[in-house]
């Protein structure tokens, strides 16, 4: 990983009690193209996004990615969350995270779980998102059809073609994103990016490089 900077630390978030930790990774040369936020599942932690490679896939493209625990879960045990689990969290919390790590605008990347906390975000602060990568999240039944057309923010929304439950039935929320492709991973289950890494991060450069591409288009116009 020498092309790659990997750090650990802590960030205090109000309401949280204990600080909340993070992994982040960057470039060792040149500034970064992009800020991105990394989210988890229960059953998982910033550990998996640095061990299936996604923080050095994410620096080698020019990124600064930020994987954080979030409360209550792998290095933040000990950080009250802000909601019970299956709520939507209050919009808030990760423009609180965001704003503390210098990571706005920011693509979010957020698989089950994390639904709680970067939805409302995503709704509530669309200005602060510079892309949106849901992976099956929960939480997509809380809002409307109505709610998610009124987001512009590119997204790309990624499921397993085993994940049946979860993965169909978020899409069929989320498909109403104003702006959004859809990638299916094949033979991957829930947890897609650890099941098919290089489908995933093929997947994720490939939208990143996409972004990068429109925003220099934009500057050229302007």
């Amino acid at each position: 990983m020498s092309a790659v900077k990997v750090t650990e630390g802590s960030v205090q978030v109000e309401g949280c009690g204990a600080p909340l930790f993070y992994r982040q990774s960057e470039p060792t040369q040149g500034e970064a193209t992009a800020s991105v936020l990394l989210l988890h599942g229960i059953r998982f932690s910033s550990e998996n996004w640095l061990n299936n490679g996604t923080m050095e896939t994410l620096a080698k493209a020019g990124c600064r990615a930020v994987a954080i625990d979030l409360p209550g879960l792998g290095r933040s045990q000990s950080a009250s969350a802000p909601a019970a689990v299956g709520q939507p969290a209050p919009a808030a919390f990760l423009r609180e995270v965001c704003e503390r790590l210098s990571l706005s605008p920011v693509v979010v990347i957020s698989p089950s779980l994390s639904g709680m906390y970067s939805l409302p975000f995503l709704l509530q602060h669309p200005a602060l998102v510079r892309a949106y990568v849901p992976v099956a999240p929960i939480c997509t039944e809380h809002f409307t059809a109505e709610q998610y057309r009124s987001v512009k923010v590119p997204s790309l929304i990624v499921y397993g073609d085993q994940d049946a439950e979860l993965g169909e039935r978020s899409l069929n929320n989320l498909r109403n994103l104003a702006n959004h492709s859809v990638v299916v991973v094949k033979g991957a289950g829930h947890p897609c990016y650890l099941d098919d890494p290089d489908a995933w991060h093929d997947a994720l450069t490939g939208f990143l490089g996409t972004l990068r591409r429109s925003g220099e288009a934009l500057d050229r116009r302007a």
